[in-house]
């Protein structure tokens, strides 16, 4: 084993793009990452207004807007045209004040404001809904108190007959709607899967050895992939936990329960990981394919950790896709650690989840001893035609009788 450790540390040591994905590029890409999201919450978001009614209230209502550090306001005078600028991603939204909208408010209609938003944009949309009801409700409601005083209700009552249950809605684990402790945790570690699946097919690939037809596997096979665990786990450990004390301990984000147990959590995803990617490596034993089909496997990793989505609401097929993630295995613990304080008893419990793995390791066995003795049979019969093409030569030399010429 010591000498296949050293032949792995010689192979790292000569391929500079994998000793680049173990040492920098998590590096930069943690704090690139970071970087984007450390604003907090987005800021000035365009917004299309479209006022059809060009009244001193749709004024008001569009300052209102201009107010919220969320919204930027952009004026249109046509709907077909601000439709089109969020089809185009340059606006997130669209309001559009009716005509006549202040004469049917004051004169007890129900007129109607148009909002639109792009629910593409699952976390922009959502927050933009929000503010723009936040702000057009808060200017609204001075015209609908005016209208009370107008009919003749008492002013004491006005704010009784507005608004007669009033609602507070607090997040319990994100009172400030911050978006670094919400999103950049299961970001950082949907990256740090993407790039240990990454650093590990290509070492798996290394050990592959190339005929004139196709590639075959080494005859200790699993010795190779023992040293490369042993090698590989304890690096990518080391960029997680670096995830999480730059996130826990120099920004200071709020934990409730132990960073060790993240530690052991982080230890049993990159396990569950090396599974999958080994299965993943048998079925295609070619370099190119292998990681193309991880790439694909991996990479949405962060839309079914059910951070920004319910699991609940996802459709089956999506809810079985998300048990295949390790990271979404990962993300429970993290969540019940750092929001709830879970302990270890209740972390060891999460562990029972990766018995899944346990059947994608026992798969990969399973296979590797199919292709194993194909790979014996088709060698075995490559040697005895070779046996038989060089016996059939001798004896075909041996019946040439010697010419004579005269």
């Amino acid at each position: 084993m010591r000498a296949l450790l050293n032949q792995e540390l010689k192979r790292l040591w000569h391929s500079p793009w994998q000793l680049a994905l173990v040492t920098y590029i998590p590096l930069v890409s943690i704090l690139c990452l970071w970087w984007l999201f450390s604003a907090g919450l987005p800021r000035q978001l365009p917004v299309a207004v479209v006022d059809q009614d060009n009244s001193q209230l749709t004024r008001t209502l569009t300052r209102n807007l201009t107010a919220n550090s969320v919204i930027k306001p952009i004026a249109f005078s046509q709907l077909p045209d601000a439709e089109a600028a969020m089809k185009k991603a340059e606006v997130y939204a669209v309001v559009v004040f009716p005509h006549k909208f202040k004469k049917s408010l004051l004169t007890s209609g129900s007129p109607t404001v148009d909002i639109r938003y792009n629910s593409q944009f699952l976390l922009v949309g959502k927050l933009l809904s929000s503010q723009l009801q936040l702000s057009l409700g808060a200017g609204l409601m001075e015209v609908a108190g005016l209208k009370q005083l107008l009919i003749g209700v008492n002013s004491a009552s006005v704010a009784v007959n507005l608004s007669p249950v009033t609602s507070q809605t607090t997040a319990l684990f994100n009172r400030n709607n911050n978006y670094v402790g919400f999103l950049v945790p299961p970001v950082l570690i949907a990256l740090l899967q993407l790039l240990a699946m990454m650093t590990f097919v290509n070492t798996l690939n290394d050990s592959l050895i190339k005929t004139k037809e196709t590639y075959l596997l080494p005859d200790n096979f699993w010795s190779q992939v023992a040293s490369k665990v042993l090698l590989y786990t304890p690096m990518m450990v080391l960029h997680g936990c670096f995830i999480l004390v730059w996130l826990y301990g120099y920004l200071g984000l709020p934990i409730a329960g132990s960073m060790s147990l993240l530690v052991i959590a982080l230890l049993m995803m990159l396990l569950a990981l090396w599974t999958l990617v080994i299965l993943v490596f048998l079925l295609m034993r070619e370099p190119a394919r292998s990681v193309s089909f991880c790439t694909a496997l991996f990479a949405p990793a962060f839309a079914f950790m059910g951070v920004t989505f319910p699991v609940n609401d996802m459709p089956l097929v999506a809810q079985w896709w998300r048990l295949i993630m390790p990271s979404s295995h990962y993300i429970d613990s993290h969540i019940s650690v750092i929001s709830y304080g879970a302990q270890a008893q209740q972390v060891l419990q999460q562990f029972l989840s990766y018995w899944y793995f346990l059947i994608v390791i026992a798969l990969a066995w399973g296979l590797h001893r199919v292709l194993s003795r194909k790979q014996r049979l088709a060698q075995s019969e490559g040697g005895s035609h070779l046996s038989h093409a060089s016996s059939s030569t001798k004896s075909d030399h041996s019946s040439k009788k010697p010419e004579v010429s005269l």
